[in-house]
């Protein structure tokens, strides 16, 4: 096994479910994956990143959020994991108020949302196996479980055989394909994804936008901040423009057209 963490802390007790909205073994189903309720976020200075902001998100969906730079798109997702907290509103995940967690319990909540973002953020020292691998070794997963999920995911994205391969010696499509790996071995229902396409070119933006595709067909819930004109017109999914912090459109097989700001 490729590892370059202590054999004792790989040994250790397996990690509880990650689902955190399922207690003592028995699962709650839940539909909605994800509701902002009456949800607002501002900033010193006036700045209102959101405005009384209030959407729903079944479980299953493959949602696009758009709308110009400063609309609110990335707090909108940093919002559901957590990241930032609202001024005022609800954000349920999983039927969960996140905003009434506890601090101790944030990070059982990330590890049941997966984020993929613009610049990968890879750790540049470590190989694409152990990348994705660290990801499992910190939730306190077994030496067993590490060896079987991480090859797992790495062919789901078909970069097994780029397993040894360093950041540097990836090109930024295999490096947003082990970040989306990465961001997949937790086996987590929700997936975000922060203009995932951001610093790749065309046909490699597709080629990321299909395989969420794949993964959504799977079951996993992915939320897509984008500014890619193209690609959200030809997927065809639902598409939720965001204008001034404020939800200016949704609509189930929509379009990107940007809203511009006066």
């Amino acid at each position: 096994m490729r590892s370059p963490w202590p054999t004792a802390h790989l040994a250790c007790n397996p990690r509880p479910h990650l689902v955190y909205w399922q207690k003592s073994g028995e699962g709650v189903q839940v539909s909605r994956m994800i509701e902002f309720r009456d949800v607002s976020v501002s900033y010193p200075n006036d700045i209102q990143a959101l405005r009384d902001v209030n959407l729903r998100i079944e479980k299953g969906e493959f949602v696009f959020i758009v709308g110009p730079t400063g609309t609110g798109k990335s707090t909108l997702l940093k919002l559901t994991y957590r990241e930032e907290k609202p001024t005022k509103g609800k954000v349920i995940v999983g039927g969960q108020d996140v905003t009434r967690l506890r601090g101790s319990a944030v990070p059982r909540l990330r590890r049941s949302i997966g984020v993929v973002f613009q610049d990968f953020r890879l750790l540049p020292q470590k190989t694409a196996w152990e990348n994705v691998a660290f990801a499992l070794y910190v939730t306190g997963a077994s030496r067993r479980e590490i060896e079987t999920r991480t090859p797992q995911v790495l062919d789901l994205v078909g970069l097994l055989d780029r397993a040894d391969a360093y950041p540097h010696q990836l090109s930024g499509g295999e490096q947003q394909r082990v970040s989306i790996s990465r961001a997949l071995v937790n086996d987590p229902p929700i997936l975000l994804a922060d203009e995932p396409t951001g610093n790749l070119d065309p046909d490699t933006s597709w080629d990321i936008v299909q395989l969420l595709a794949r993964i959504n067909v799977r079951g996993t819930t992915i939320v897509v901040a984008s500014h890619d004109q193209h690609i959200v017109d030809r997927m065809g999914k639902r598409v939720i423009a965001l204008d001034r912090g404020t939800i200016a459109r949704d609509e189930a097989k929509g379009r990107y057209y940007e809203l511009a700001n006066p």
